[in-house]
């Protein structure tokens, strides 16, 4: 039997078994950076699980009115935090 499940759906449910709601983030409405210098940055947190919508593996931050892909979205990592 075939496995009906789509990389996408498999990214949204990797993400959501490493990192739940709360999650700390820099997300890129737009573009990233690598692809426009001048992309613009969102410092936040996740507010949702990720999920599927249309064939995008996609998640809700705060501060944001929309949803944004996962390949928008950099967990930050909080051990670096500078004391």
């Amino acid at each position: 039997m075939r496995d009906e499940t789509s990389d996408e759906e498999h990214a949204a449910a990797r993400f959501n078994k490493q990192h739940p709601i709360g999650t700390p983030v820099r997300a890129y409405p737009g573009f990233r950076p690598e692809v426009d210098p001048s992309a613009r940055r969102l410092d936040t947190r996740t507010r949702s699980v990720a999920s599927v919508r249309g064939h995008t593996a996609v998640v809700w931050v705060e501060g944001h009115g929309a949803c944004i892909a996962l390949t928008h979205i950099d967990v930050v990592d909080t051990t670096e935090a500078v004391s």
